[in-house]
């Protein structure tokens, strides 16, 4: 059976995050009823992230096993149609080797989180952003985040119920960068690692937010990390500012 990787683009919101559910709607679940209009019979799709209730993609990536050749642009296409008008788009297909797992052959996640920093609602962005009343200080938040970088036990930045193995990841990235508006701050965090922690970003951002609203010192980031203990964690911030936007893989299969 041919295999072919799929590049995903979706708007979070309306679904109960990636993976398939019995009776709510899901990311997963949408393409796999798209790929049975093409294809008849039972699908079942992999991807390389399980993305959250609210959690959006603009380069996720997943899998699919089908009966016949297709030529990439066309079943592309053929999905997207079939996916109006739900917020999701297959943006690239390509055929890949039978060993390519979306999953597994991942070397690299990259996450964005967008921070919005202004007293008046958002509009256009709403659903899209975290949006906080109060000014943040981004210096501060940059020598908070320089305490996460590298590897460390992450099990006071993990939810309760995270399922990995281990607490401990290698952090490769974590950069703040800041886009002035006319109508306020946007501030973007920029986070990449081989894999995360469920809730691994989300902990992170709501820590930094404390340290850039300055109810937290850059050094208590550390003092919290080193303290191994959910408890020792700030707030965790709200799905909707965040993105997957890549995944990598030792050879880019839609290069």
């Amino acid at each position: 059976m041919p295999r072919y990787a799929l590049r995903i683009e979706y708007d979070g919101g309306p679904f109960a995050g990636w993976q398939r559910q019995a009776a709510q709607a899901s990311v997963q679940g949408a393409i796999e009823t798209a790929l049975g209009r093409l294809e008849p019979g039972p699908h079942t799709i992999a991807a390389a992230g399980r993305t959250d209730t609210g959690v959006h993609a603009t380069g996720q990536v997943a899998h699919c096993d089908l009966v016949r050749e297709w030529d990439p642009f066309r079943l592309a296409g053929a999905l997207n149609a079939h996916l109006k008008p739900l917020p999701v788009a297959i943006v690239a297909a390509t055929r890949v080797p039978e060993e390519f797992h979306a999953r597994f052959s991942a070397v690299e996640r990259r996450y964005l989180f967008r921070l919005l920093a202004r007293r008046a609602p958002e509009v256009h962005d709403r659903g899209r952003v975290w949006r906080v009343p109060h000014p943040l200080d981004a210096e501060a938040m940059r020598a908070g985040a320089a305490h996460l970088v590298g590897r460390h036990d992450f099990t006071t930045f993990r939810a309760a119920g995270c399922q990995a193995a281990s607490p401990v990841k290698t952090l490769d990235a974590l950069t703040l960068e800041t886009v002035e508006g006319m109508n306020g701050t946007e501030y973007r965090f920029h986070l990449r690692a081989r894999s995360f922690l469920h809730n691994q970003v989300r902990s992170i951002v709501g820590t930094l937010e404390r340290v850039g609203a300055g109810a937290w010192t850059p050094d208590q980031v550390r003092e919290a990390l080193d303290a191994r203990d959910r408890a020792a964690c700030g707030p965790v911030c709200p799905p909707q500012g965040l993105y997957l936007t890549g995944v990598g893989y030792p050879a880019d299969p839609f290069a």
